[in-house]
């Protein structure tokens, strides 16, 4: 009996084994049994996930159907068509503002994940997991072939048993929002598949033969290892097994070495590079030439001297150069003329800012058709700015202030590139009035579909008003003279259009066109000689944030439809010949050091003003005392004028007439004589009544 019940406890055991064996691997044949074990590992996989979702916090309550039975409609929760188990959680937040958004998960990640023996594809990115480390349990889900943890505040030690997981092709565990480090990366030879690698702000300051280990994934296409505090570069590889590598990305690490000295140079399959603020030295490499495959090359921010190199010939596949703050120091027409002639017409961003460039922009430039970011801010150009800028219709964002460029503001330059959504010609000496017709961008221009969204023609999907739901824009970031600050922005460029010509030599009215360019953020006309009214149009600019009109020679009135701006945060009026009461609005009560944007404008009055607008004051009488002073003034100016010319009058005649001269210095005489006998008559008649006067009494 003893030996039948211990027979009874060993064949459950089996069974159970055999069913949990046939949960994780799936089944294939038919057998009667096969009902029983798919429900037991629903059931499972269910549990799992609600376990999963019991250990996040979901302030925003993003999963809200994570509910009822069928679990494969679940929000993020993909399913196998053939099995019907879960292979795919994907539970990405809010990348674009996953830092201050509520819209976001966190808590901690729970182990019951192991239970999904079947998961491939894990995506927790841009949550905020704050201060937890990666879970080492994730090295045991042995079927993940994409995992991203990037941007979700992860801190700690990465656990090096992640190099398990061999099947995994995707990784990416950017830290820009955590704190995660790791002293050693010999794990990252074991991913034998992968071929993507995203550790971007992880500290490595420790690893110095990270090349080799990175050498041995021969399946890798994208490497991106940005501020990582990395310090060391080999010269070359004995044996480069990254033939597949395509984007590779090393910015902001510290080699401190020449930038012709580095490993990266024969990788030629690179069609992405970007080796920024490296600290790199000594003039542009002549290796550049041999990079056919190159697409996006950024070699900004690093102690480069010198001109490009004159073998550039070969790079046909060219669209995207940043050379930022390198000091090139020669000319801007030499620059073009080296540029390769086979992919001109394939060129859309061209950054230069800050690049000491020299010399007057080339007079004709026709084959850089598909131009569409040009930034030469921060240069020492010279001369006009040249018609051909107006041909380039694709330009979409436009800089080149902090020049030394000159001449009138003409219609043919600017006001064809109906595309233009960024317009920086600040601090240049260019003169001229607006054409009308300068306002003629529809990129800036946007309108209200029937859903409420704000459409641009430049955008291929809608954003919604204030700016919540707004495509991905360009990575690079750039700095705008915005709200009375330079300010940087990144990634913002789709949505922020920008119109700076302040600190020139402008004229002229404001047009009243400027109101249709309803999609504008910042509009900056400040040290100009703008004249006239201030446009009543201007209130149009819903979408303003910052305004600036600050010294120049405005007048009238503020209108009314300013205080419209419910965006509205920085205005500056100051310095101009505006006069009247300024406009209330709730808006404009709201701004920051309020006096000071109405500064140096004697006829403003009201609030915020001390000068009040009293409307009980007769104004007729104050014009009557306005009167009485001009004619007082005229008064004794005439009599003054008369008084002089009378004088003067006299002296001629007595210099050019003897005659006169005579009898009027006669009849001077005579009367001196007459009045001298009447008043000594006079006296002595007093003289002698008043001493028989004295003899009386």
């Amino acid at each position: 009996m003893h030996k039948l019940h211990v027979c009874c406890i060993q064949l459950a055991i089996v069974l159970f084994l055999l069913a949990q064996t046939e949960c994780s691997n799936g089944t294939s044949a038919y057998n009667p049994n096969e009902t029983v074990i798919i429900t037991r590992c629903i059931t499972t996989e269910r549990s799992a996930l609600l376990a999963f979702r019991a250990g996040l916090s979901d302030p925003a309550n993003l999963l809200p159907s994570w509910e009822g039975d069928d679990y494969c409609r679940w929000k993020g929760v993909g399913c196998s068509n053939r099995t019907g188990r879960v292979v795919k959680l994907d539970l990405q937040g809010d990348c674009g503002n996953s830092i201050i958004s509520k819209q976001v998960l966190g808590g901690s990640i729970s182990d019951s994940l192991l239970d999904l023996h079947h998961l491939q594809y894990l995506d927790l990115s841009c949550n905020r997991f704050n201060g937890q480390q990666v879970p080492e349990f994730l090295s045991s889900l042995h079927s993940l072939r994409y995992l991203d943890l990037s941007e979700s505040s992860f801190s700690g030690r990465i656990p090096p048993q992640l190099g398990n997981l061999s099947s995994l092709r995707y990784f990416s565990i950017d830290s820009i929002f955590g704190d995660t480090d790791s002293t050693d990366i010999s794990w990252l030879s074991r991913l034998s598949s992968l071929e993507h690698l995203d550790m971007s702000w992880v500290n490595l300051s420790t690893i110095v033969h990270w090349v080799p280990t990175v050498n041995m994934l021969r399946s890798l296409k994208f490497l991106s290892l940005s501020f990582c505090e990395l310090r060391t570069s080999p010269d070359s590889l004995l044996h480069s097994n990254l033939t597949s590598l395509e984007t590779l990305d090393i910015s902001c690490n510290r080699f401190n070495k020449y930038v012709s000295s580095n490993w990266f140079w024969n990788v030629t399959s690179l069609k992405h590079l970007d080796v920024s603020s490296c600290q790199l030295h000594g003039r542009f490499p002549d290796q550049l030439g041999s990079m056919t495959s190159i697409v996006h090359l950024d070699l900004s921010g690093n102690n480069l001297v010198g001109m490009i190199p004159s073998n550039l010939n070969n790079l046909c596949n060219l669209e995207e150069l940043f050379l930022f703050e390198i000091n090139i120091n020669g000319s801007i027409a030499e620059f073009f003329e080296r540029l390769p002639d086979c992919s001109r017409s394939k060129l859309r961003n061209l950054f230069l800012p800050m690049s000491n460039l020299t010399g007057s922009l080339p007079a004709k430039l026709e084959t850089f058709s598909n131009l569409t970011w040009l930034d030469l801010r921060g240069n020492n150009l010279t001369g006009p700015v040249p018609i051909w800028i107006g041909e380039h219709t694709k330009l979409t964002d436009l800089d080149l202030s902090y020049n030394n460029l000159v001449g009138i503001m003409s219609e043919d330059e600017l006001t064809k590139l109906v595309n233009l959504q960024y317009l920086d010609l600040a601090y240049n000496n260019i003169s001229g009035s607006l054409p009308e017709s300068f306002v003629n961008f529809k990129g800036m221009v946007i309108t209200r579909g029937n859903d409420g969204g704000i459409y641009s023609p430049f955008f291929s999907t809608s954003m919604s008003y204030g700016g919540a739901e707004i495509m991905d824009g360009f990575n690079e970031s750039f700095k705008v003279v915005t709200k009375g600050q330079e300010q940087l922005y990144t990634r913002e460029i789709v949505y922020m259009v920008n119109l700076d010509l302040s600190c020139n030599n402008i004229i002229g009215k404001i047009p009243e066109e400027i109101g249709t360019l309803v999609a504008l953020k910042n509009l900056n006309l400040s040290w100009n000689a703008f004249s006239g009214n201030i446009p009543d149009k201007i209130g149009a600019l819903l979408q303003v944030e910052s305004l600036d009109l600050s010294h120049n020679e405005l007048s009238g009135e503020i209108p009314n439809s300013l205080s419209a701006l419910a965006s509205l945060s920085h205005l500056n009026l100051s310095y101009n010949n505006l006069s009247g009461k300024i406009p209330s609005g709730n808006q404009l009560r709201t701004l920051d050091d309020q006096p000071s944007i109405y500064i140096g404008n004697p006829g403003l009055c009201g609030p915020p003003l001390s000068k009040s607008c009293s409307q009980t004051e007769p104004v007729p009488f104050v014009q009557k005392d306005q009167e009485d002073e001009n004619e007082k003034v005229f008064f004794f100016l005439a009599m003054g004028i008369g008084y002089v010319l009378g004088i003067w009058t006299i002296l001629c005649i007595f210099l050019f007439q003897r005659k006169w001269r005579a009898i009027c210095f006669s009849f001077y005489d005579s009367m001196y004589d007459r009045v001298y006998v009447q008043v000594a008559v006079t006296w002595a008649s007093f003289k002698f009544y008043k001493e028989k006067w004295a003899e009386t009494n």
